[in-house]
């Protein structure tokens, strides 16, 4: 399976949404349903590695699958405002490898990029 780039990734969501004639929600909607989102994660998280189990009730959901839910909507939102996450990640990276470049202790041996 080939891996897709982010913009394919915001390509393939903007197809999908541009077929139904409501489009995208509201910024603030979108802001909404990514908090529902996470704290399905969250929820989640806690079920698999914190001290709540589930109840019999619950049906069992992956982690992936709650982080694929955050990711899609995390993309209508950057899509409605019109935002490339590949820009936005590139900026977020050249921030951490210059301004926090030292604030974490390296592994000897390791690149800046935290390859051996």
């Amino acid at each position: 399976m080939n891996k897709k780039t982010m913009e394919q990734m915001q390509n393939d969501v903007d197809a999908y949404i541009s077929q139904f004639k409501e489009g995208y929600f509201s910024p603030l909607a979108m802001m909404a349903r990514l908090t529902e989102e996470l704290g399905e994660l969250a929820r989640e998280i806690n079920h698999y590695y914190g001290e709540k189990p589930k109840k019999d009730s619950e049906t069992e959901k992956a982690i992936d699958e709650e982080l694929g839910d955050l990711l899609f909507v995390v993309i209508c939102l950057a899509n409605s405002l019109g935002i490339s996450l590949e820009n936005a990640h590139d900026r977020v990276m050249e921030k951490f490898t210059t301004r926090d470049k030292d604030r974490w202790t390296r592994i000897e041996g390791g690149d800046d990029n935290g390859n051996d």
